[in-house]
C-alpha cells in the first residue's frame, strides 16, 4: 500500500508541475488523486479514465390513500463501471429522515416523525438477505455475499413500504387526500472516482447526490386520484376518461393553456377511469431521480412550449393545485416563459426534459421535471420561487452536482438564473431590489465568523447561516462577477463549455474552474482563488483622490465589479464602470485614472447588487 501511495504521489507531482492552473488552487488529496489517475482532466473535461456507475430501475409503487402507506416492488440492474470490486452495498433512503433517531438541524413536531422504511424482501444477485431495514438511518449498508466485480452488472430486488409523514416538508401529506411522494424508493448510493461510496447521512438541510439512472415505474392509486410525475405518462388512455386524455394530448402540441380538469369535474369523478385502482405508468431515462404527487381534488392545467427552436421540440408545462391556490393560477403561463427564457437566454441551453409540473405543496423544492412549491399569497414572489426551482433543471439535474458536499455548484447558479430571468420579467430595478433584500442583505450585514467561511467549504460542514450564504448569495455573486469580468459573450461560451463537458456526469468545483480556464483561454485562478478559497467579504473604500486619480481600497477582499459615480464642480457627472479585472494585479487596492481633467466635487462607489459591508466609506467629498 505504501509503494502504491508513493507512486500515485509521484505521478501527481509530475502531472501538476507541468500545469500552471493546478499550482495555484488548493486541492484536497483525494481530488489530486482523481486527476492523477486520469478520471478528471486539467482541461476541464472528464479524463480518459472517467467512469460512473449506472442503475436501471423498474418499480411498481402503490399509494394507499386511507392508510397513508407507500409500498413498492423494485428491481435494480446495477452496473459497476469502476475498476473496484464492491464488497458492501450502501442503500440510501432519504425518507428515514423522519425516524426519531435520525440527525436533523433543528426541532421537529410529532407529525413530522414516522417509523421509516421497512424492507419485506431483499435479494442481491439471487441471494436472499434477512434484512428488514428497521435499524437503518438515511443510509444502510449491506455486506454482500457475492461482491460485484469491476465492469459487471448485478440485480437487486427490494420490496419495501413506509408511511407518509403527516407533516409535509419536501414530501409527505399535503392534505388528507393530496400527497407528494419524493425520495420514496431505496436506491444504491453513489460510488464515484474521488470519494468512493457516498455514505454521508442525509439531514433536513442538505440536498442530494444521485447517479444518472433509467426508470420505468408505475404508481397504483385509487380511482379519482390524478398522478403527476417525473417522466412521460405512457398510458393516458388507460387511466383517464377519453375526454380528459384528449385534452392532455392536445396540450402537448399547443401554446394554449388548457384546463385539463376543473374543480367540478374532479368532484364529480369524471376525470379518471372508474376502476377501484388505476395504474399510472411513467418512464424517464438518464435522469438523477423520479418523484410524483397525487390528489383527488387538485385543479389541473397544462400547455406546452417550444424549447428547442432548431428542432421545434416542445416540453409539456403543467400545474396541479388546490382551488385556493391563487399563486398557481398563472403557473403554466409563467413556466412557459421560464422554459423559453432558460432555453434561449440564460443559460441558453434547450430545456432537456419533456415536462415540467408545478405542484402545490410546502417545500419550495426542485425535483427532476417537477417543483413542489407552497402557496404564499403573493403571485409575484411565487413566480420568482418557481423560476428558481425550474432553473435547477440545469444544476443539479442536467449536471450531476454533488449538492451534499458542494451546494454552491447548484444553488448559486439557480440563484443567478433567478436574478437574470427576474430582470426580464420585472425590470432591472425590481430584480436588483429583490436580489439585495433576499439574497445579499442578511449575509453582508452579519459580521459573524461563519458568514465569511470560504465558499469551497464542504456544505455538510458549515452551519445554517454559513450554509445558506455560501450556497446561494455568495456563490451567485461570484458567477455574476465572472459574467461582468468576461462579458456576456465569452461568459456564455465558457458556461456552455462547462455544461457540455459535464452534462450527465458528476463535476466537482475544480472541473468548473478548469473548464472556464480552458474555454476562455485565460488563467482565471486568481479570480477563483479570490472568491472560493478565502475569507473575503465585500467592502470597498475611497482611500484618496488626487486630481483625476482615484485610489480605492479593497478592505473586504472580494474581486467585485463596481461603478465609480463622479460629480465634477460644474455639476456634470459620469459613471465609470470597473470590472473585477481591476483587482487582478493587486487585490487590496486599485488606482483609477479618469479621462476628464475637470475638478472633482464628489465621488461615490456604487456596487449595485454587490452590497458593501461599510457603505459609509464609499463616499468622498471635496471640502475645498
Amino acid at each position: 500500500m505504501r509503494k502504491k501511495s508513493l507512486q500515485l504521489l509521484l505521478i501527481a507531482l509530475a502531472f501538476f508541475a507541468q500545469n500552471s492552473f493546478a499550482q495555484e488552487l488548493y486541492m484536497p488529496r483525494n481530488i489530486k488523486e482523481a486527476y492523477a489517475k486520469g478520471t478528471r482532466s486539467m482541461d476541464g473535461k472528464p479524463g480518459k479514465n472517467y467512469w460512473q456507475n449506472h442503475g436501471k430501475y423498474t418499480m411498481e409503487i402503490t399509494v394507499d390513500a386511507k392508510t397513508k402507506i407507500v409500498s413498492g416492488t423494485e428491481t435494480i440492474e446495477y452496473t459497476n463501471n469502476s475498476n473496484d470490486t464492491l464488497k458492501n452495498l450502501p442503500i440510501r433512503f432519504v425518507n428515514n429522515l423522519h425516524k426519531p433517531s435520525s440527525p436533523r438541524s433543528g426541532v421537529v413536531s410529532q407529525d413530522f416523525l414516522s417509523d421509516g422504511l421497512t424492507i419485506t424482501s431483499l435479494k442481491i444477485a439471487g441471494e436472499v438477505y434477512k434484512e428488514d431495514g428497521r435499524k437503518w438511518g438515511t443510509v444502510g449498508v449491506v455486506r454482500m455475499k457475492k461482491p460485484i466485480p469491476p465492469h459487471s452488472t448485478t440485480t437487486i430486488n427490494i420490496d419495501w413500504n413506509y408511511p407518509l409523514s403527516k407533516e409535509s416538508g419536501r414530501e409527505g401529506q399535503i392534505d388528507e387526500t393530496t400527497f407528494f411522494v419524493a425520495y420514496s424508493y431505496p436506491r444504491v448510493s453513489v460510488f464515484d472516482d474521488y470519494n468512493k461510496w457516498d455514505r454521508l447521512p442525509h439531514t433536513d438541510r442538505q440536498e442530494f447526490y444521485n447517479d444518472f439512472n433509467d426508470y420505468t415505474y408505475s404508481v397504483k392509486a385509487p380511482k379519482n386520484y390524478v398522478v403527476y410525475a417525473t417522466g412521460d405518462l405512457l398510458n393516458p388512455d388507460e387511466v383517464l376518461q377519453p375526454e380528459f386524455a384528449a385534452r392532455l394530448k392536445k396540450s402537448y402540441v399547443s401554446d394554449e393553456i388548457l384546463h385539463i380538469a376543473n374543480e367540478q369535474e374532479m368532484k364529480s369523478g369524471l376525470v379518471t377511469k372508474q376502476n377501484d385502482w388505476n395504474v399510472w405508468k411513467f418512464e424517464a431515462k438518464h435522469i438523477s431521480d423520479v418523484c410524483f404527487g397525487l390528489s383527488d381534488h387538485y385543479l389541473w392545467d397544462a400547455s406546452s412550449v417550444v424549447v428547442d427552436k432548431k428542432t421545434n421540440r416542445r416540453a409539456s408545462v403543467q400545474a396541479a393545485y388546490d382551488v385556493k391556490g391563487t399563486d398557481f393560477v398563472a403557473s403554466v403561463k409563467n413556466n412557459q416563459y421560464a422554459l423559453d427564457f432558460f432555453s434561449n437566454n440564460w443559460p441558453g441551453v434547450p430545456y432537456p426534459f419533456s415536462k415540467m409540473t408545478a405542484f402545490q405543496g410546502f417545500a419550495d423544492m426542485e425535483y427532476p421535471m417537477m417543483c413542489n412549491d407552497s402557496q404564499m399569497g403573493d403571485p409575484k414572489f411565487a413566480q420568482l420561487v418557481q423560476d428558481h426551482e425550474v432553473a435547477h433543471t440545469y444544476f443539479p439535474f442536467y449536471m450531476g452536482i454533488n449538492e451534499t458536499r458542494y451546494a454552491f455548484m447548484d444553488e448559486g447558479w439557480a440563484t443567478t438564473f433567478e436574478y437574470l430571468i427576474g430582470i426580464a420579467e420585472h425590470g432591472k430595478e425590481a430584480a436588483d431590489k429583490f436580489y439585495k433584500e433576499f439574497r445579499v442583505k442578511n449575509y453582508i450585514n452579519d459580521a459573524s465568523t461563519e458568514e465569511d467561511q470560504p465558499i469551497i467549504s464542504m456544505s455538510s460542514q458549515v452551519s445554517d447561516a454559513g450554509y445558506g450564504n455560501n450556497s446561494y448569495g455568495k456563490a451567485s455573486l461570484s458567477y455574476i462577477a465572472l459574467k461582468d469580468l468576461l462579458g456576456d459573450d465569452l461568459f456564455k461560451k465558457a458556461l456552455h463549455a462547462y455544461m457540455d463537458n459535464w452534462n450527465g456526469k458528476h463535476p466537482i468545483p475544480w472541473d468548473y474552474f478548469n473548464s472556464i480556464n480552458s474555454a476562455t483561454g485565460k488563467n482565471l485562478n486568481w479570480f477563483f482563488n479570490n472568491w472560493f478559497f478565502t475569507n473575503n467579504y465585500i467592502d470597498l473604500s475611497v482611500k484618496n483622490v488626487d486630481k483625476n486619480k482615484v485610489s480605492i481600497e479593497n478592505v473586504g477582499g472580494f474581486a467585485v465589479p463596481f461603478d465609480l459615480v463622479v460629480v465634477y464642480t460644474d455639476n456634470s457627472a459620469e459613471t465609470v464602470h470597473q470590472t473585477p479585472a481591476v483587482w487582478e494585479k493587486n487585490q487590496k487596492s486599485a488606482v483609477i485614472s479618469l479621462k476628464s481633467k475637470k475638478e472633482i466635487k464628489q465621488i461615490t462607489i456604487d456596487g449595485g447588487i454587490f452590497m458593501d459591508a461599510s457603505p459609509t466609506n464609499n463616499f468622498w467629498l471635496n471640502k475645498q
